[in-house]
């Protein structure tokens, strides 16, 4: 695996990190998790863009956002013991399915 396929899991597990990070924020009032919330977002951006520089912008992106959202849905149901119904579950793994193809089908190592 590339450096730039690496760069872009991280950013995406710090997709992860932000959005559950918004959770403890409470609108931005505590200190804390705002900050690092902030930081966990610039940091996730910061190695988007990096990665982009060697993988296709379409797939990236694609990818990106994908290991975010279903990370958050995950971690959703385990911290905040969101519904983990049968086909949220199903959908959960064709999300995952379609990250990985998108990975094997991108050209790039």
């Amino acid at each position: 695996m590339s450096p730039s396929w690496i760069l872009l899991i991280i950013a995406g597990l710090l997709e992860v990190c932000w959005t559950l990070g918004l959770k403890y924020t409470q609108g931005f009032t505590r200190p804390l998790p705002s900050v690092l919330t902030v930081a966990a977002i610039i940091a996730s951006m910061g190695l988007l863009g990096l990665a982009v520089k060697q993988l296709p912008i379409g797939t990236a992106y694609a990818v990106w956002v994908g290991i975010g959202a279903a990370g958050a849905a995950i971690a959703g149901m385990v911290l905040f013991h969101e519904p983990a119904t049968p086909s949220r579950l199903f959908f959960l793994v064709l999300m995952i399915v379609a990250i990985i193809g998108l990975k094997v089908t991108s050209g790039t190592h």
